[in-house]
């Protein structure tokens, strides 16, 4: 039997699936500072009761939410789903998350992980890039994720557009900060705590 046109195939496949992987860092950029500034179109009430949820793409009533939920919604508007990517990841690697060594947990939970910033601090180090943190503005572009922390402690987190203060050269921040999705000039108002970059995988395209 000729096996000719097989092994072409599979050659053929090997070589495909083996290929670079180009980020179509433009695209991502207009899409998901597009979907940030969509979000301060809303009246959103500061609440992070906890509520359970539908899974996947489960989420709080809209007329409320925390900072987690600007950036969680962000992205979902892009088609991609942190409530599960996050979820299937702590599942997985449980004890690589904070949840035991923070809030005493010993499982999963689908309602509330991926609304907290140091879940999403770790998933974005896993899955994303971790960037420089530093005071310098032009090491921030749009697309970029920042967390900082505030007095008492508490863990804040918010996504760089391209839109920068005039005045300072600072970029500006899509974040809720207690009034709702807003852009403002914050970025080095508190101490940053970590800089990502999460590019889903359908912006992703093999290189020849």
């Amino acid at each position: 039997m000729n096996n000719l046109p097989l092994l072409f195939f599979l050659l053929n496949f090997t070589t495909f699936s083996l290929m670079p992987l180009q980020i179509n860092a433009s695209e991502f950029n207009e899409d998901i500072v597009s979907s940030l500034l969509e979000r301060t179109t809303h009246q959103v009430t500061y609440d992070g009761a906890y509520i359970s949820i539908p899974y996947p793409n489960g989420d709080v009533p809209s007329n409320i939410g925390v900072c987690t939920d600007v950036i969680i919604r962000a992205y979902r508007k892009i088609g991609t789903d942190l409530q599960q990517l996050v979820h299937e990841d702590m599942r997985a690697n449980f004890l690589l998350y904070p949840s035991k060594r923070i809030w005493g947990l010993n499982s999963t939970d689908k309602n509330i992980d991926h609304r907290r910033v140091p879940n999403l601090q770790t998933f974005f180090t896993r899955h994303g890039q971790s960037l420089t943190i530093s005071t310098n503005h032009d090491d921030y572009a749009a697309g970029d994720i920042v967390t900082w922390m505030l007095p008492g402690n508490l863990p804040h987190i918010g996504m760089v557009i391209d839109q920068v203060n005039p005045k300072t050269g600072d970029p500006m921040i899509v974040h809720n900060i207690g009034q709702g999705p807003k852009v403002e000039d914050m970025i080095f108002d508190f101490t940053i705590t970590g800089h990502y970059r999460f590019v889903p995988e359908k912006y992703s395209t093999p290189t020849r």
